[in-house]
């Protein structure tokens, strides 16, 4: 419930604790298998950690800082990166250690809270994490969203054809978030509202995790690196993207990074106005090395350490 999954299976969170006033360690666990975030061969899907640092924005403001079931968290930002050696399946557990700031309050409960995450599996860090989120209650939301706030009565543009998906990264037709265009780079967003992982629960517009692995499929197209493995994303997200009309996906090659991994500007944009941007970063394939030997991360004390959920 406080991860906002209807679906128990699709719940990636095991345990949290409180180990300072604004800093937790919250455990997760990757499926060896998963319906939609499929790896490759031994590799899990590296937006595995996107759904897992998104589920504990939900379970620590619900858990932790006092927000009611049935107010919205708006996300603001989301940057995050992970060394592929990271990705590999082998039955470990990922510990996320999680510093809040700039957290800020309405009475009792938090309003807007910015996070910073590391990820580590068996003492070793393998990915960072940075969001920020506003919390707003129900009464304010329907009033800012109007009309939109009625899930029921809600008109959704008919489904688009899908690009291929071997040109996306995909296998099935299914888990491909894009429709074609005449133009090259550009697609329609594509938004089935039956799909039983990104539309879990009824939603009044397109989940973030659908725009993020919309990103993620533009890049590897325009790229034309189906072997590649998406490891970072920077993004914003503007406003809503609304199910009433089409969302435009447009992606640009940028110059690669200091590291050697392709760079991809990927946009939506709706009814004229930005959506989210996001700069995706790609390694090149399978297998690639490890970006060098990364830190372990520091045990917290016993002492430090409060129960939580």
């Amino acid at each position: 419930m406080y991860t906002h999954k209807l679906d128990a299976s699709e719940v990636l969170l095991r345990h949290w604790c409180r180990t300072g006033e604004d800093s937790f360690t919250v455990s997760a666990h990757w499926p060896a298998e998963h319906a939609f975030y499929v790896g490759r061969p031994g590799m899990h899907d590296p937006l595995l950690l996107c759904e897992t640092v998104r589920q504990t924005l939900p379970l620590l403001s619900h858990g932790a800082y006092e927000v009611p079931l049935g107010h919205q968290l708006l996300w603001r930002d989301f940057d995050w990166n992970l060394d592929p050696a990271g990705l590999r399946r082998d039955g470990s557990d990922i510990e996320l250690r999680i510093t809040c700031t700039d957290v800020r309050r309405r009475k009792e409960r938090a309003s807007a809270v910015a996070m910073s995450v590391e990820a580590a599996r068996d003492g070793v860090l393998v990915g960072t994490a940075r969001t920020s989120f506003t919390v707003q209650d129900r009464t304010v939301y329907e009033r800012l969203r109007r009309e939109y706030a009625d899930i029921a009565g809600l008109r959704v543009i008919p489904l688009t054809p899908p690009v291929p998906p071997r040109q996306v990264g995909r296998d099935s037709f299914d888990d491909v978030a894009l429709s074609p265009t005449d133009a090259a780079g550009r697609f329609q967003l594509r938004v089935d509202t039956s799909h039983p992982v990104l539309f879990d629960h009824p939603v009044d517009h397109a989940p973030g995790m659908l725009l993020l692995e919309a990103a993620r499929q533009a890049a590897l197209a325009v790229t034309q690196t189906r072997a590649g493995t998406v490891v970072g994303m920077d993004t914003v997200f503007t406003r809503y993207a609304e199910l009433d009309a089409p969302c435009w996906i447009e992606a640009s090659v940028l110059p690669d990074g200091p590291d050697g991994r392709r760079r991809v500007r990927v946009t939506g944009e709706q009814q004229g106005s930005n959506v989210f941007s996001t700069v995706v970063s790609v390694a090149a394939a399978a297998g690639v090395p490890a970006v060098s030997a990364v830190p372990a991360v520091p045990a917290v004390s016993a002492a430090s350490a409060a129960s939580g959920n």
